[in-house]
């Protein structure tokens, strides 16, 4: 059995405190009240973003090249320390980070501990970084008005003593830690923002650690983080700290699980892997609940090794959708055990009930059938937001799409920053549950125009992909999404077939950045173009970005 957790750091409570239905991460922001948080805006847009410009090469990396975390710890010791004042989870990897935490998060809440949940990036208001308490919702804007002019003076001076080198995110990672020390709570689920060794939440030391999780290791930002998969691997498990445990999610290939685990033997850390063949995980339906899926889980943990971790979860209803989400909760539910394993109180009912209650919005969200008409939509097409950007996560969004896809039309709604991997990303699309329309338009990108990828581009791309894959497609032009219905109509009735085969019409937004507008002729070319007599439901997907999803979510904020 692992070493009982530092006895200054334990808990001293675990009484049941009630839970919010249907509870998410990150429950939007709304009203006017963020107009209180204009000065805090202010301050931070002053500050070096690496997240509008894009973060430097070998920046992530363990090396003379890498972030100082030398600053970060001189700012955090001006404020107190904070970081030394509650036990974290720290979290990281390249794609399930977020999810696992959020999983992870509601478990601790439904057992009723004051949970810190600190994650990036942000869809509508930096706010729904810290959440704090049992709710899960952001932080609210007077506890983190509050806290900025508290805190003001100390940051002025560090950011001066560090000739402003300073960043946004340092100083937004040294707010959450003060705030979680300042709100006392039980434990902090802490997610890294860029690798894991250089990273700014990476000053969390062994002594405040409570377990570290590195859910998989892939090549998203990878010039940043030493160009190689080995690179990533290293700098992630960086977060690994002395004798204390680390749970790695995978599947990974042996070249990178050894990495982790010759990290973790030097420093006498217990590893529990949530691909242990006493691990196994099962999505057996999936149903519908008030016009949204859900998938219905077996999840079975029997190690017997170093760390022995055992429960037996039956029908566990996710409204986070796809294997690699039931992979993901299969991570979550290993911490927790593991943390059970050091004394926390933690019961296998709060380990299903966190489970179930964890939803993320932007990530696999089917909007209601009210937000469909909002968007102008009629009901006849489902619409499905995700912010997948990623080779990997193109990947898991065509399983969702596959799985859920009741035989009806398909279309996809796609925008993606310039950095990206823009090929792989459209072939995980187009070989997996072909669509029936692709419109390519300009996401709204941190960062302004420069990052963006144009449309036109984009179409190029697919195109391209479409040819390579011998799928037949068609360049429909460009597209503005206020058409009347007759020209929808006349494209989609031109388009249909080609050579008597199915066919993938490719189009592209014109020069304007991406509206909902899209959605609708997305939805109506969809429609049109299905057989006479077919009344399957359509199905219209908007991914690529994050910021393409933010805007779908604000314009229903709005409406």
């Amino acid at each position: 059995m692992l070493g009982r957790f530092p006895v200054a750091l334990r808990l001293s409570r675990g009484l049941l405190r009630g839970s919010s239905a249907r509870r998410g991460l990150s429950a939007m922001a709304g009203g006017g009240e963020e107009g209180r948080l204009a000065d805090f805006f202010e301050y931070m847009e002053r500050l070096r973003n690496y997240e509008r410009s894009g973060v430097p090469r070998d920046a992530g990396t363990d090396s003379d090249d890498g972030f100082d975390l030398g600053r970060m710890r001189r700012l955090l010791r001006r404020l107190g320390d904070p970081h030394t004042h509650f036990p974290a989870v720290h979290i990281a990897g390249t794609k399930g980070k977020g999810s696992t935490a959020a999983f992870l998060s509601n478990i601790m809440r439904e057992q009723g501990y004051n949970v810190g949940c600190y994650s990036s990036p942000h869809l509508l208001t930096i706010r729904e970084r810290i959440s704090v308490g049992n709710d899960g919702g952001p932080v609210p804007v007077g506890l983190l008005s509050d806290l900025f002019y508290q805190a003001k003076e100390a940051i002025d001076e560090s950011i001066e003593s560090e000739n402003g080198a300073l960043t946004h995110f340092e100083i937004f990672t040294a707010l959450s830690f003060l705030l979680f020390s300042r709100e006392n709570v039980d434990i902090a689920i802490v997610e890294a923002g860029l690798g894991g060794a250089r990273d700014a939440t990476n000053v969390i030391q062994s002594t405040e650690l409570a377990a570290s999780v590195i859910t998989t290791v892939g090549k998203e930002h990878l010039a940043a983080l030493g160009g190689s998969l080995q690179s990533i691997a290293i700098a992630k498990s960086g977060i690994i700290k002395q004798g204390r445990p680390v749970v790695i999610g995978g599947p990974f290939s042996a070249d990178i699980e050894r990495i982790i685990r010759d990290r973790a033997f030097l420093t006498q850390s217990p590893v529990i892997s949530a691909c242990d063949p006493g691990i196994k995980s099962i999505t057996k339906c999936i149903d519908w609940d008030s016009g949204k899926p859900y998938q219905r889980c077996d999840i079975s943990i029997n190690i017997s090794d170093d760390v022995p971790l055992s429960i037996e979860l039956c029908d566990v209803n996710l409204q986070l959708l796809g294997d690699h989400q039931c992979h993901n909760a299969v991570t979550a539910s290993c911490t927790a055990l593991c943390l059970r394993n050091l004394g926390w109180d933690i019961s296998d009912a709060s380990i299903q009930a966190g489970l179930e209650e964890t939803q993320l919005p932007g990530r696999s969200q089917f909007l209601t059938q009210e937000e469909a008409l909002v968007l102008g939509l009629d009901g006849a097409s489902t619409v499905l937001i995700d912010g997948a950007h990623t080779e990997a996560s193109a990947k898991a969004l065509s399983n969702v799409i596959e799985t859920v896809r009741l035989e009806g039309p398909l279309a996809l709604v796609v925008g993606m920053a310039n950095d990206k991997e823009h090929l792989a990303f459209a072939e995980q699309l187009l070989v997996g549950s072909r669509p029936d329309v692709v419109l390519l338009t300009e996401a709204s990108i941190a960062g302004g125009a420069s990052r963006a990828m144009p449309a036109p581009s984009l179409k190029e791309i697919w195109m391209s992909a479409a040819r390579d894959l011998g799928i037949n497609c068609v360049d429909i032009g460009t597209i503005s999404g206020t058409e009347t219905p007759e020209h929808i109509a006349n494209l989609a009735t031109s388009s249909s077939s080609f050579a008597g085969k199915p066919t993938v019409m490719i189009g592209c937004q014109d020069k304007t950045p991406f509206s909902c507008n899209l959605i609708r002729a997305a939805s109506q070319l969809i429609l049109e173009s299905r057989g006479r007599g077919d009344t399957s439901p359509g199905l219209v997907c908007v991914t690529g970005s994050l910021h393409v999803v933010a805007t779908v979510l604000q314009h229903l904020e709005r409406h």
